[in-house]
């Protein structure tokens, strides 16, 4: 039986750059800074995220199956993603600075066997692990369907009240093509839960 586990990102940069890094020369891609800043020249955002991953509480976290990277999910404060900050499509439900869950991605040769599952409760333990009140998502609703590698990034509402959040607020963006939805999940109060069968705290068995 396999052994899946998520773990900070803190100090394991090169597992986050297995998952996330532009390994072409030469080549653009996000780096996972769409949310964060944007406005981070190519060439510096290795560095930038190098940076992040060398202290607390990092940028996100990382599932391992059988120790071996597969997959990344972008956790921390809403105060730290600058685009959220500006942005006029999601709203903000209350004035307190949730930590929030924007991107997930999962190694090709890893899908299909629901880590998504994984990051998400993996993110919300390390939250509440560095005193987050509340945690967000902003995942597309797509009912029981299925959504696309590049639609799906954001997660599925359906996914996310699987792992115990609820829908807080409509907002204005779209992914895919399909609606929105602040997804919330309240952690003032809430005690750590069990892992079950090797799951992370939280996980939804399967």
């Amino acid at each position: 039986m396999e052994r899946i586990d998520v773990r900070p990102a803190v100090g394991r940069y090169e597992d986050f750059y297995e998952v996330v890094g532009v390994k072409k020369p030469g080549g653009k891609g996000c780096w996972c800074m769409a949310y964060r800043d944007s406005r981070v020249a190519q060439e510096d955002r290795p560095g930038y995220m190098r940076d992040l991953c060398a202290g607390e509480p990092g940028p996100g976290v990382l599932v391992y199956v059988d120790d071996v990277v597969a997959g990344w999910c972008s956790i921390a404060p809403r105060s730290t993603y600058r685009r959220l900050m500006n942005t006029r499509t999601i709203p903000f439900v209350d004035d307190r600075d949730a930590w929030v869950a924007v991107c997930f991605v999962v190694r090709a040769s890893y899908r299909k066997r629901g880590l998504m599952h994984h990051l998400l409760a993996g993110a919300v333990e390390h939250a509440r692990a560095h005193g987050a009140e509340v945690v967000e998502g902003y995942p597309v609703d797509a009912g029981a369907e299925r959504v696309d590698v590049i639609s799906g990034y954001v997660g599925t509402v359906r996914m996310f009240e699987a792992a115990g959040f609820e829908r807080a607020a409509e907002t204005g963006g779209v992914s895919g093509g399909r609606r929105r939805w602040v997804m919330r999940r309240e952690l003032t109060g809430e005690g750590r839960e069990p892992a079950r069968d090797g799951s992370p705290p939280g996980a939804p068995a399967g």
